[in-house]
């Protein structure tokens, strides 16, 4: 087996690990309304040591949100994120948060906004740049994402920003933005259960980097819950429904993507791997730019992520046996 070798993130030509860590989690409670959108049961001590873990082991990118607990989550980074300045860090904006009431009010992409968002994140996360800034909410007009674009040239040239991205998965919003000097990267959702053809060949095609939301299908691909063990917490995001949430139905795993995990769970287990590690590898087998971004709550969840970087991707014949039993197909 082969270590994970870094990835180049995009034009920007950063170097960042194979692996990044996510912060959804680390946010806590949070809502848009009767809503609810964070996890239950976080104990952000135990989290903020486990990624402090991971940054030992090598990992050199965070992402996180300004929606991430309604800023809770980028405050809550500011002193890992002193200790470790060579960090890359990744946002995102396009909510119009309520941090008091840990709540999402709305969405704006407005101009004005998207330059007061940035300040707010840069002053939560106690940086003077924000390496990677990330559109969170796509669905907007031509002229909106002209504005937007022209907008996040301008944070890059007085130093807010160094790059920025968006986070989709329709080619059509993310097209207005290859054009942009300064876009780098996509925030694109992939996993083994969900593969994304058509944004990975717009990023191959623009040359851009890919992070993937959702790599473990939020947890499913841990191999943790089943119909008889479902998700613990009437707070947690995953016992309320979502229009995009799919891998959970009300807290329990949906039957159809147990169905499909139970079909490949041998070969993601290949050469002694975790679950975890074999669905990350899946990850780096399917795309040299593919930057899967968990999240995590403990040490061991990320001693377990991190463990994935040793084993490298899938071997060629497992990916292969997987493509063509969950697609039909044979990889190329």
């Amino acid at each position: 087996m082969t270590a994970v070798p870094a990835r180049r993130l995009g034009r920007s030509g950063l170097q960042v690990s194979a692996l990044g860590l996510g912060t959804w989690p680390l946010g806590g409670d949070m809502a848009a309304g009767e809503l609810k959108l964070g996890y239950a049961g976080v104990d952000e001590a135990e989290t903020i040591t486990a990624l402090e873990r991971g940054l030992e082991a090598g990992v050199t990118l965070v992402d996180t949100a300004d929606a991430y607990g309604a800023g809770h989550a980028e405050r809550a980074l500011r002193p890992v994120l002193a200790s470790h300045p060579d960090v890359r860090i990744a946002t995102k904006f396009g909510n119009l948060i309520d941090e008091s009431a840990r709540q999402l009010t709305g969405v704006d992409v407005s101009p004005e906004y998207i330059r007061s968002a940035a300040e707010a994140s840069l002053s939560r996360l106690g940086r003077d740049r924000i390496d990677l800034y990330q559109l969170h909410t796509p669905d907007i007009s031509t002229a909106q994402a002209e504005d937007a674009i022209a907008t996040l040239e301008d944070l890059v040239a007085d130093g807010s920003i160094a790059w920025y991205g968006v986070s989709t998965d329709d080619p059509e919003l993310a097209r207005p933005f290859i054009a942009g000097e300064h876009c780098t990267a996509m925030q694109i959702e992939l996993n083994v259960l969900d593969d994304n053809p058509a944004m990975l060949e717009l990023c191959e095609s623009a040359d851009l980097g890919v992070l993937c939301r959702s790599p473990l299908a939020m947890g499913l691909l841990g191999g943790r819950y089943s119909a008889n063990r479902p998700v613990a917490g009437a707070d947690d995001v995953r016992t309320h429904q979502p229009e995009w949430m799919k891998w959970f139905v009300k807290g329990t795993p949906s039957p159809q993507y147990l169905e499909a995990l139970d079909a490949v769970r041998a070969d993601l287990a290949s050469d002694g791997r975790s679950l975890v590690q074999g669905a990350l590898a899946w990850i780096w087998a399917r795309s040299e730019r593919a930057v899967p971004i968990p999240g995590f709550r403990n040490a061991g969840q990320v001693d377990d992520l991190a463990g994935a970087l040793e084993n490298g991707p899938l071997a060629p014949d497992a990916f292969e046996r997987i493509e063509h039993t969950l697609r039909g197909r044979d990889a190329a």
